[in-house]
């Protein structure tokens, strides 16, 4: 194996290392053993309007795999907010990407955890919570303080490991539509989109 294969062979053990270790201390806020598949992280990316000229958030980054699609999706490192809530996985993206806007803090209180930054416009939001760890009453409350941050009509883009939306349609100010089934994930991953329920 050439030294740059080996090379990016041992970082991803690494972060795979990391994840797991993250899963073990706090099962709750990881939800998977392993992190996302590169494949899940360019269709979740590609919901992204680069040329919108409006930052991007990222909530639940974990290692970052879905990060590094973000930022090859055209999204400057400066445009990109990443609210992570494991203080491991926090030092980890700090150390590997220096100039996102890596926020330490609890996605279900973003008001509190975006600060000075909680009034900013976001294009679309890519979530990767483990939604299903959580009452519904919580994921619906967290959609709903999302959809408040992205102009109507953009979407928020969630991963699940369940067959259904984590975020049931019906119980609130949204609209559910199926994105992907992804086979090559591990688990298997449904993408799901929510957007603003249009105006009559």
């Amino acid at each position: 194996m050439a030294a740059s294969g080996l090379r990016k062979f041992a970082e991803k053990f690494d972060d795979e290392l990391k994840f797991f270790k993250g899963w073990i201390d706090r099962p709750r806020a990881v939800g998977s053993i392993i992190p996302t598949s590169s494949v899940t992280a360019r269709l979740m990316a590609s919901i992204i309007d680069a040329k919108s000229g409006l930052p991007v958030l990222e909530v639940g980054p974990g290692t970052g795999v879905i990060t590094k699609a973000i930022l090859r999706r055209g999204v400057k490192p400066s445009d990109l907010y990443a609210v992570e809530y494991s203080h491991d996985f926090v030092k980890h993206l700090r150390r590997n990407y220096p100039d996102v806007n890596v926020i330490e803090g609890d996605g279900f209180n973003l008001d509190m955890t975006l600060g000075e930054k909680r009034d900013l416009v976001f294009d679309c939001v890519v979530s990767g919570v483990p939604l299903l760890n959580f009452p519904v009453a919580r994921r619906v409350a967290y959609l709903e303080s999302l959809l408040r941050r992205i102009p109507s009509g953009r979407p928020v883009v969630q991963l699940t490991y369940g067959p259904k939306s984590p975020i049931p349609p019906g119980l609130g100010d949204y609209t559910v539509e199926h994105f992907h089934f992804i086979i090559r994930n591990i688990p298997p991953t449904q993408l799901w989109l929510y957007r603003r329920a249009p105006l009559n």
